[in-house]
């Protein structure tokens, strides 16, 4: 290959953009064009202010119609969604368990040393309930994780991710669930405008 030809092939690379550079001043204003900003700075806090508000509001209501597009990170993907419709399918111990220590805290406060001993007893219970319930939880949907997605990347930290679900209150899961308790769909509520 001769040197004139190696002239030529970086020649025919160098001049692809068919167009001169533009100046750093031109750059600059045709990107400040694009933006509207108000010049009073309250003015442009508060328009920055309702912007985010608005977009917080959108994904809020993405995210309660249960769109996988306003997902946050930890709860996308399809992994995530099977392990949400497994713990959502059944009933466990631990979503009873918010409900269960009001009343056992309202009962503690009785005066009475035999209500007393019951409830420390009912108490413990309950606690190794939750413990044993939340255990075999865990393990069933490993199993089940497992057999759908053999890959030890694909369900990294989706067990963990069931049984912190497992044990909210079913009413205030995030994403809401699609499953009734028993394996019903939910039919999705439509707000009337």
């Amino acid at each position: 290959m001769s040197n004139d030809e190696t002239t030529g092939e970086l020649g025919n690379i160098e001049s692809g953009k068919g167009r001169p550079t533009p100046k750093r001043k031109e750059s600059e204003s045709a990107r400040k064009q694009g933006i509207s900003v108000p010049k009073d700075p309250k003015a442009a806090r508060r328009a920055a202010s309702a912007r985010d508000r608005e977009a917080r509001a959108k994904s809020r209501a993405g995210l309660m119609a249960g769109d996988p597009a306003f997902f946050p990170r930890r709860d996308a993907g399809p992994v995530k969604a099977q392990v949400r419709d497994y713990i959502d399918r059944r009933r466990t111990v631990g979503e009873f368990f918010v409900p269960f220590a009001f009343v056992v805290l309202l009962l503690g406060l009785v005066n009475n040393p035999t209500v007393q001993t019951t409830v420390v007893y009912v108490w413990t219970s309950v606690l190794l309930l939750v413990v044993l319930d939340t255990i075999l939880v865990g393990i069933l949907l490993g199993r089940s994780l497992r057999k759908d997605y053999p890959d030890k990347a694909d369900r990294k930290g989706a067990v963990s991710y069931g049984v912190l679900r497992a044990l909210q209150l079913r009413r205030f899961r995030i994403p809401p669930p699609r499953i009734k308790a028993g394996g019903k769909p939910i039919t999705p509520k439509v707000k009337n405008k």
